[in-house]
């Protein structure tokens, strides 16, 4: 018989925090080429969303606001950044990738990260349900 793994539901969220340092922390250990980009991503979220709260996780950012709980994820991978909207699926023109509930975007470039759908996704993220 297949194991099956551990459902995803049992995973325990992180802890949120007001301060930033963690994610400061993890930004200043991601790959140097990938900084710009998502130094760039989380100045934009924090500038387009009121009242978040931080969190770091498993090599991963996480931003949420009390009212919605973790509503994005930023993954650096060597190549690319993966910004994750965890209540993707519920947005009025999702990202292209993902399924379940949450929807995500590979960002390669500097200039992908300033695409204008980019901005449009961050500012839905706020007003709907993520992962509580």
């Amino acid at each position: 018989m297949k194991k099956q793994g551990p459902s995803s539901t049992t995973r325990k969220p992180p802890e949120p925090s007001d301060s930033h340092a963690e994610i400061d922390d993890w930004m200043s250990r991601v790959m140097p080429d990938l900084q710009p980009i998502v130094k760039h991503l989380d100045k934009q979220i924090r500038d387009s969303i009121d009242g978040l709260q931080y969190a770091v996780k498993w090599r991963k950012a996480y931003y949420g606001v009390p009212k919605h709980g973790w509503i994005i994820e930023m993954v650096a991978y060597d190549v690319s950044v993966n910004l994750v909207f965890l209540g993707g699926a519920g947005f009025s023109d999702p990202p292209p990738l993902g399924s379940g509930t949450s929807r995500y975007v590979k960002v390669k470039t500097l200039d992908e990260a300033k695409a204008p759908e980019i901005g449009e996704w961050i500012r839905e993220a706020a007003r709907v349900p993520g992962w509580m």
